[in-house]
């Protein structure tokens, strides 16, 4: 009787420390939730339909292509939103980019990586370009980035000039969107041992950075995460990579893109987590003015974002032409409302100083797995996924929104 009494208290308050934890990262936890019961509900109605298998390696590998530059831009729009403001020309940037590269490489014939560098420069340049005016000249970024959106995707019209298209692209270009890595230890009995080698490596990297950093924070009595979340976090994560890695791994192997996509995400989340100009760009989007008397140079952390977001744009757009094969007037059309999406889907704020890199790259993959999921699984008009994707971004906003007046 004894033991029983004293045993409850501690665990009513374990279960309630765990459901206030819970409720205060809802927006972190909930976008996790969401990408796993869309990926079971395309599970099962393929399987109750008698479709292919929605989760199939097939359909892994075409989910990282087809996602990658939306991924990509989504970072850099994470920054620009975090600071409080839009960029709404990217897909054009995606399109002008492309064009520029594809009369650079198969009209010129300069070499790739030239020409890639040409790229890099011109979107470093437009990104610059915009984020003046937005940052000094205090223009609203939506006016701004409206007008680069009518402005790139006419300049796109002028430098493909009378050719509709201008293809094919070279082999090397075209492998760093659609290539997979070779398979230099084929040991395991599978398509391409290295692939799951790597994954089991970034497994065990994985469990030895999170448990570390748990003793850490332990240790210094900072650990707010209830043990129930962390063990079931870090095994959710383990499995997925290693899940993944199997699949990948029976099929082509690991995709190229999806290893740029990796070390983008490390570099921008160590940024804006770890570093001095990551805090900054939170402080510009929490509070600019109270940033601005703290010492922060808020129209240079501004300007820089932009900057930030014409370079992701740029290898967007070298990702989405390689991806495709072709440069054409209409590649691009519509790219920013789906990394938009994917930011505010994932947790940023609408009213900036909110968001994260991982839960922009989630969101991305929500927005990635419901298109594949709608188009291949139930076949769905664009119109329907249209609807749906709208719904689904006005559902996330309501939401931060409803969290923002209730706080």
């Amino acid at each position: 009787m004894s033991t029983n009494t004293m045993d409850a208290p501690v665990v009513k308050a374990t279960e309630t420390r765990s459901l206030d934890y819970f409720k205060d990262h809802l927006r972190e936890y909930g976008m996790l939730v969401a990408l796993v019961a869309i990926i079971l509900f395309f599970a099962v109605y393929s399987a109750v339909t008698g479709r292919p298998t929605f989760v199939s390696a097939s359909n892994l590998t075409n989910l990282f292509l087809q996602n990658s530059y939306v991924i990509i831009m989504a970072i850099g729009m994470l920054m620009i939103i975090i600071t409080g403001h839009i960029d709404l020309s990217v897909g054009s940037v995606v399109g002008f980019i492309g064009a520029v590269g594809a009369v650079l490489m198969v009209l010129y014939d300069l070499p790739v990586a030239f020409a890639v560098l040409v790229c890099l420069c011109v979107g470093a340049a437009i990104g610059a370009t915009q984020g003046y005016f937005v940052a000094y000249l205090r223009i609203p970024s939506f006016i701004v980035t409206l007008a680069g959106m009518l402005v790139f995707r006419g300049l796109t019209f002028m430098t493909l000039g009378s050719s509709s298209s201008i293809s094919p692209i070279p082999p090397s270009l075209r492998a760093l969107s659609t290539g997979t890595i070779p398979d230099l230890a084929p040991v395991l009995g599978l398509a391409n041992s290295t692939t799951m080698i790597i994954a089991v490596v970034l497994t065990v990297g994985f469990l030895l950075f999170a448990f570390r950093k748990r003793s850490r924070q332990n240790a210094l009595g900072t650990a707010h995460e209830p043990q129930s979340f962390f063990f079931g976090r870090v095994a959710i994560v383990a499995a997925a990579i290693l899940y993944m890695g199997y699949l990948l791994s029976t099929n082509r192997g690991l995709p190229n893109v999806l290893i740029l996509m990796a070390l983008l995400i490390a570099i921008y989340a160590f940024v804006t987590s770890r570093t001095t100009v990551g805090r900054r760009v939170y402080a510009v989007g929490g509070n600019e003015k109270a940033a601005k008397l703290s010492g922060v140079k808020t129209e240079r952390i501004v300007f820089l974002a932009f900057v930030n977001m014409g370079v992701l744009a740029a290898i967007a757009g070298l990702v989405f032409f390689a991806r495709v094969g072709s440069a054409t007037a209409k590649n691009g059309t519509g790219l920013e409302l789906d990394v938009i999406a994917a930011c505010f889907i994932g947790g940023a704020s609408a009213y900036g100083g909110v968001g994260k890199v991982t839960g922009a790259v989630i969101g991305a993959f929500i927005m990635g797995a419901l298109n594949m999921g709608m188009q291949s699984a139930m076949q769905l008009s664009i119109d329907y996924q249209q609807l749906v994707k709208g719904l689904v971004l006005l559902a996330a906003v309501s939401f931060d929104v409803y969290n923002r007046n209730k706080a």
